[in-house]
């Protein structure tokens, strides 16, 4: 097995898409894959404040309460809050710990994946930022 034929494996297994050899600029992804994990993307963070909900967990190692979103993502309707949460929850970027306490407490971390995500955001606001500057 030649080293091309090899980390052409691992990438597929890693990404879990499959890959073509022929020449594209997805390096030999199947661009049909890629549009489709695409959209499901972005059905996940482009909805209205989901974005600007990672931002307090990727700034801070600890927890970030319910209380805490409230305050820092002002024009968010309780509901819209809550529901942007649990479709992070369910889809695995965050983990939720309730405490049966008075008054209630519910904190919310980061998971691995959400974890990578956010490092993701982090790598294109930095392009955007590095390629804002210039003209096209």
């Amino acid at each position: 097995m030649t080293l091309g034929v090899k980390l052409e494996s691992k990438r597929q297994q890693v990404n879990h898409l499959r890959v073509y050899n022929d020449a594209c600029n997805f390096e030999g992804y199947n661009p049909a894959d890629l549009m489709s994990e695409t959209a499901k993307l972005r059905k996940l963070i482009t909805k209205r404040g989901t974005l600007e909900m990672l931002i307090p967990l990727c700034c801070t190692i600890d927890p970030v309460r319910h209380k805490q979103f409230r305050g820092l993502l002002k024009g968010f309707s309780s509901k819209t809050l809550a529901r942007r949460l649990k479709e992070l929850e369910k889809g695995g970027i965050l983990e939720r710990q309730a405490y049966n306490e008075i008054p209630p407490r519910v904190e919310y971390r980061l998971t691995a994946k959400g974890q990578e995500l956010v490092e993701s955001v982090i790598n294109l606001l930095q392009w955007m930022r590095k390629w804002s500057r210039s003209k096209f």
